[in-house]
Order: C-alpha cells, then sequence, then structure tokens
C-alpha cells in the first residue's frame, strides 16, 4: 500500500507543477505589463478642485450658508445647496477674518478650515462641544446643522 501512496503524492506534485508551469505560460501574454501611456499634459492653471462638502448639510441648509456667505463674505457663486470651492473660499474668509484661520483662501476644507470652523461653532455660541482637532466629526456636524438653521 506504500508504493501506492507515494505514487499518488508523486503524480498530484506533477500535476501541480504542470498546471502552474501551463498557467504562467498562458498568462505570458494577458499579464505582460505594457508600456505606461503618456499622460497627458495639464497647465496648472487649467485645474479646478470640483469637490463638494455640505458637512452634513442637505440642500436647503447649504442654501442658507450660501446666501449667508453672499451677503457677508463675497460668495459669487449660485445659491444652488452644494457647498464647493466658491462657497468654501467665502467661509473661509469669515474664519480668517474672525476666527483664527491662517490657511489659503482656496476653498479646500482641510483640518486647518475645519479647525477654525470648530472655533466659530463653539465660541459662536452654535452648540459645538467637542474637541478643537480639524475632523469633522458628527459634533462638528450638528453644529454647522444649527449654525445653518440659525442664520
Amino acid at each position: 500500500m506504500r508504493p501506492n501512496v507515494l505514487t499518488r503524492t508523486l503524480v498530484s506534485i506533477t500535476a501541480v507543477a504542470g498546471l502552474t508551469a501551463g498557467g504562467i505560460a498562458a498568462a505570458g501574454n494577458s499579464f505582460a505589463a505594457s508600456q505606461p501611456a503618456a499622460a497627458p499634459v495639464v497647465a496648472s492653471q487649467d485645474l479646478t478642485v470640483l469637490a463638494v462638502n455640505n458637512l452634513g448639510l442637505n440642500a436647503s441648509e447649504a442654501k442658507k450658508v450660501q446666501r449667508w456667505a453672499k451677503q457677508y463674505w463675497s460668495y459669487k457663486g449660485a445659491i444652488d445647496g452644494q457647498l464647493g470651492t466658491e462657497s468654501w473660499k467665502a467661509i473661509q474668509r469669515c474664519l480668517k477674518e474672525a476666527w483664527g484661520y491662517k490657511g489659503a483662501i482656496d476653498g479646500i476644507v482641510g483640518s486647518g478650515t475645519l479647525t477654525a470652523l470648530q472655533y466659530m461653532l463653539r465660541d459662536g455660541g452654535w452648540g459645538y462641544s467637542g474637541a478643537i482637532d480639524g475632523i469633522a466629526g458628527p459634533k462638528t456636524t450638528a453644529a454647522f446643522k444649527n449654525f445653518a438653521n440659525g442664520i
């Protein structure tokens, strides 16, 4: 019985080795690396950040923030309920003037923007009680809703 076990083992190993070798040989063309395509050349002035970040606001609440930004912070975009780059640039102007924002007026909602927003939501009486950590957690979004509904 022992030779039968040895034969089966050798046949199994040979079969696995053959399948592996055949699979690698057949995959030669299908998995071959092609030359990378040339990246399109784009001038930096052509790039635009298209992100919308409502920080938990619905469209109606975001429109309130846009109206406020238009009235007080030179927002020139549409009142469309989508807090995009232009909306956030206006909010950043507010944050820079009154709430310690030190970053660029670029419309990107990064940790600096969120940190200043958290100060505004806490010290401005909008109910923020969380850490000033630059993270848009549930307390930040809840206070931002309070702000939107109270302006």
